[in-house]
């Protein structure tokens, strides 16, 4: 069946830049410039599909450029809204449009339990919320109708019912993209934006390595805000949809959402209600499945961002790599911490064309969806750089992450040296309140607007480590990671608790120091840690950061005893840390250039 045309916009704009800049080495061809003839229309449908066991309603737009027809197909790009979204907010509908103008065939829709889409929310678990996208996939491949009887015969196709498809979109709506690929692998190309990798590690986090099964620090914040907007939805948008409404437990969430979250908040760990905790993170992390995963993905993630910082696209992009998966990554400069920059991809603009990454997304689709193998996609890492204005010049790249190339070691004189030789005996103390005071950031200023009042610590409350002044550039491309070892004898006394809140908690963070004293917490950024076992060194990997630590700036490495943005300690812990040149901590850095 031919497809209801619901409007039609014609748009015009100027030729396609060809050249990436001195950033990227290889050429790319892209998709031709759209005309001033170039025109779409756009027809709503809704699919009934079974997913997770319920019937689901999904709520969907088809972008069909003009002349795309049976006997002249296109490729087709699918997309989805990130959390709290839909399809018809700027970003989602921006996707459908601007992919349209360039030719694709376009099918953007509400996630479950989002707009007019029914079912609970999820949490881009494959098995409900992959299963959806892929009977959608089943549209494009022409096996399925729309539920008014509304087929697609003009999609490019590498097989009966295997039509040529990617994904892209933000967040919520990028998870939803490596979940999908984990059950369809008819789905050609993947463009990932900041997203997770883990939700334990991005909701819970635990920066030590070794962990196991003990859980990390609650980000309260982020988890609960998050949470509201779900738990909203029926209110913001009134259904009469059973599949909408979980009468068990919460109002809007699969049931073991809902427990995971009360667990959560309760400041309570007892080991049972942990291992279900996270068994369910697990279960719906691309961590879990990725070694399903096999379709060319193009990872991009945002250094302004202390929801799903770089580390989880960091060892998404590790995993893939490692199974032989075609994969690249770029550190943007915006995440959920706050907006693009100029220059920048903003797909509620859909400057595909005139920004770095948006050059990026349209050679990946040209290389994967048209088929063409000479298209350069673009070296196999790019990291923006906020000390550079030109956004021509803003990217840097390379062919491997960065590795841990630069040794400080922490004295007890609080400097950071850069010879063990130099390290001075000291044992210092600090110990927490039992109100947080330190703070990193109000979670949710970046995403609302709003102001967020400067980080600070409290005395007595951390330990620093400073270093002397830089006589060059320092630049810092990755995760830092640290090795430390503390005495507390009150929580060595509370070590084997049933209760793993009971463990001792601490934050590490990465300070720049300027000459004039002025502290900037490097992008607001913590390393939540719940020590395992307090008798043992450990190891804390710090959230990733692209920084240039200036000429006379100094480093500062600080442990806290709290964050406000996290729930800390039960009862007072104080913390000793001793060094000395026969054992003290230690400081990595994923340092680039001299």
């Amino acid at each position: 069946m031919e497809v209801r045309v619901s409007r039609r916009v014609p748009r015009t704009r100027a030729p396609l830049a060809l050249a990436l800049g001195a950033a990227l080495a290889v050429p790319l061809a892209l998709t031709p410039p759209a005309t001033a003839a170039d025109a779409y229309t756009v027809t709503p449908l809704t699919f009934t599909v079974r997913a997770g066991g319920r019937a689901c309603t999904v709520d969907a737009d088809l972008y069909r450029p003009a002349g795309v027809d049976r006997d002249h197909p296109a490729p087709a790009v699918l997309g989805t809204n990130g959390f709290g979204g839909s399809k018809a907010d700027g970003s989602t509908d921006t996707i459908g449009k601007a992919f349209a103008r360039r030719g694709y065939v376009s099918l953007v829709y509400s996630g479950l339990g989002f707009g007019g889409s029914g079912c609970l929310i999820s949490l881009d678990d494959p098995a409900i919320d992959g299963v959806a996208a892929s009977r959608l996939v089943d549209f494009l491949g022409g096996t399925r109708a729309a539920d008014d009887g509304t087929t697609a015969d003009f999609v490019t196709r590498d097989a009966p019912g295997d039509p040529r498809v990617g994904m892209i979109g933000g967040s919520y709506g990028g998870a939803v993209q490596l979940a999908t690929a984990a059950v369809d692998h008819r789905l050609d190309a993947l463009v990932p934006m900041i997203t997770w990798n883990d939700l334990a590690y991005a909701l819970d986090p635990n920066s030590t390595a070794g962990a196991g099964n003990v859980p990390g620090v609650f980000k309260w914040q982020w988890t609960n805000g998050f949470y509201l907007i779900g738990e909203g939805q029926p209110l913001l948008r009134p259904s009469l949809d059973p599949s909408r409404v979980n009468a068990l437990t919460c109002l809007h969430f699969v049931t073991d959402a809902c427990r995971t979250i009360r667990t959560l908040n309760s400041g309570s760990y007892p080991a049972d209600r942990t291992a279900e905790l996270l068994a369910f993170a697990h279960r719906v992390s691309p961590a879990s499945y990725l070694d399903r995963v096999d379709t060319p993905t193009l990872l991009v993630q945002g250094q302004a961002d202390t929801l799903f910082n770089l580390n989880e696209a960091t060892a998404t992009y590790r995993t893939l790599r490692a199974r032989g998966t075609p994969v690249k990554m770029i550190w943007q400069s915006w995440g959920h911490s706050s907006g693009p920059t100029a220059g920048e991809l903003d797909l509620s603009r859909g400057n595909l064309d005139t920004s770095y990454v948006g050059r990026r997304v349209l050679a990946w689709f040209d290389r994967y969806l048209h088929r063409r193998p000479h298209t350069g996609t673009g070296p196999a890492f790019a990291y923006h750089r906020d000390w550079i204005a030109d956004p021509d010049r803003a990217y840097a790249t390379a062919g491997h992450l960065p590795g841990l190339s630069r040794t400080l070691y922490l004295s007890g004189d609080g400097t950071l040296v850069e010879d063990r030789r130099e390290v001075t005996h000291g044992r210092r103390t600090y110990r927490n309140r039992l109100i947080p005071t330190s703070h990193s950031e109000s979670s949710l200023a970046g995403l609302l607007g709003l102001p967020d009042p400067p980080p600070r610590d409290t005395e007595g409350t951390y330990l620093a480590w400073t270093s002397e002044p830089l006589e060059r550039p320092l630049d810092v491309v990755g995760a830092p990671r640290a090795t430390l070892r503390v005495v507390s004898p009150k929580a060595e006394r509370t070590q084997n608790s049933a209760d793993a809140a009971d463990k001792l908690v601490l934050f590490a963070k990465l300070y720049d120091v300027a000459p004039d004293g002025t502290r900037t917490l490097v992008r607001r950024l913590v390393a939540p840690v719940r020590v395992p076992d307090v008798t043992q060194s450990f190891t804390v990997t710090l959230p990733g950061i692209v920084h240039r630590y200036g000429t006379g700036h100094r480093l500062r490495f600080v442990i806290a005893a709290s964050d406000d943005a996290y729930v800390g300690n039960r009862g007072v812990k104080p913390v000793t840390v001793i060094n000395g040149p026969g054992g003290t901590g230690v400081l990595r850095l994923p340092a680039v250039g001299p």
